[in-house]
């Protein structure tokens, strides 16, 4: 039997386990868990960090101020270092809408050993410390639209469940070609790494969230740290969540319904920028831990489609038939995210090429790494953490 013929043996072995004992990945029914509206409303402090977001807030930053709460809630929109006004626009969309109160301020640079997000994050916490006595802190993203009642749905649920941290998987934007090719498939790796599931599970040692939307009750925060903790983690959201539930608290992950992106990837140079600048990190700058990534993404990915081609010109039935049953493993396993994001389930056969691109993304993200460019985000680049003492 042939090299290829065993490798897509395992290959269909990989999909067949990962489709029945990783968590059920694949499946998107993972929502807002069951909630009570509370007697009586806690107050919340929204803390949103922003950097050169002028050309998202006019789609954002309204959803926010138009927050159908019965509990008091405030927004504080921290302006990390923008250049493009992004403080000054936030103030004018602000003026004269009525809605929530909003506080625009700045921290300045971040100093040595701070991520920029996660010091204006800090600052944000400082300043609903100081102003309010809130209960929960809804940390949000810039490009991020929330619908009228998303607030009161996440406290619901919250308060009802008795959770610490409620985060939902915001739906991206999906419109341009690229888009359609690469944003579920990023969600669909994302689950497969962190199975919603496992996440929201009490004894599992599983923990993520997604930064675009996360309620995190403040007594949690203060428990776990955050964000001085975490203040140099890139992956600042699978830290954040990894904190929470070491301390001790009870964590949610699922996708949205009522949170949307807003952020437009045109093309595939944005698309692959925004994966590329934390692959490396996710796999904590090691080299041995890229190998065996790429080595496992090929056989994942690319095995099925180069057995079925092989099979066909060789006449290798055995090789034939193991690729194209991984492959449409594969497929079935793709089609609800696929379905959640409203895109045609005839785009699931595509994913061994999307998944080749996520591995050149990969690689990629470790050579900017090694030419000193590694995790470079809006003007910054960011070093490689150091251990901790």
């Amino acid at each position: 039997m042939s090299t290829l013929m065993w490798i897509t043996v395992g290959s269909l072995a990989a999909w067949v386990w990962l489709l029945l004992g990783q968590g059920f990945f694949w499946r998107t029914d993972v929502r807002l868990p069951s909630r009570t509206p509370p007697g009586e409303w806690p107050s919340v402090a929204i803390v949103v960090p922003a950097r050169d977001e002028a050309q998202v807030l006019p789609s954002s930053l309204p959803s926010l101020l138009a927050q159908d709460y019965p509990g008091r809630a405030e927004i504080f929109l921290v302006d990390d270092g923008s250049t493009d006004g992004t403080g000054a626009l936030a103030r004018s969309l602000a003026d004269g809408r009525g809605g929530l109160p909003l506080t625009v301020d700045s921290p300045g640079e971040p100093p040595p050993g701070w991520t920029g997000k996660l010091w204006a994050v800090r600052h944000g916490m400082a300043l609903a410390r100081a102003r309010t006595d809130a209960e929960f802190l809804l940390l949000t993203d810039a490009d991020i639209a929330h619908a009228p009642d998303s607030l009161r749905e996440l406290v619901a649920a919250a308060r009802s469940g008795g959770l610490d941290l409620v985060s939902q998987m915001a739906r991206l934007r999906v419109a341009s070609f690229w888009e359609r090719l690469v944003v579920p498939a990023f969600v669909y790796f994302f689950s497969q790494l962190y199975p919603f599931r496992w996440v929201n599970r009490p004894g599992a040692r599983t923990a993520a969230a997604a930064g675009g939307c996360v309620l995190l009750r403040r007594e949690a925060a203060e428990r776990a740290g955050v964000p001085d903790s975490i203040r140099q983690a890139v992956i600042d959201d699978v830290s954040l969540a990894r904190a929470v539930k070491r301390s001790g608290g009870r964590i949610w992950l699922g996708l949205a319904e009522r949170v949307d992106s807003v952020r437009p990837y045109p093309g595939l140079a944005p698309l692959w920028r925004m994966v590329s600048r934390s692959a490396y990190a996710q796999l904590r700058h090691n080299p041995l831990l890229l190998a065996g990534t790429v080595a496992g993404m090929a056989v994942l990915y690319l095995a099925p489609p180069v057995a079925v081609l092989a099979g066909a010109l060789t006449g290798d039935a055995v090789t034939l038939a193991a690729g194209a049953a991984a492959w449409a493993v594969m497929t079935g396993t793709y089609v609800p995210m696929l379905r959640y994001y409203r895109q045609s389930p005839a785009l699931a056969p595509l994913l061994p090429f999307t998944g080749l691109l996520y591995l050149l993304m990969t690689v990629d993200s470790a050579v900017q790494h090694y030419r000193g460019r590694g995790a470079a985000w809006k003007g910054r680049t960011y070093a490689r953490p150091e251990a901790a003492p």
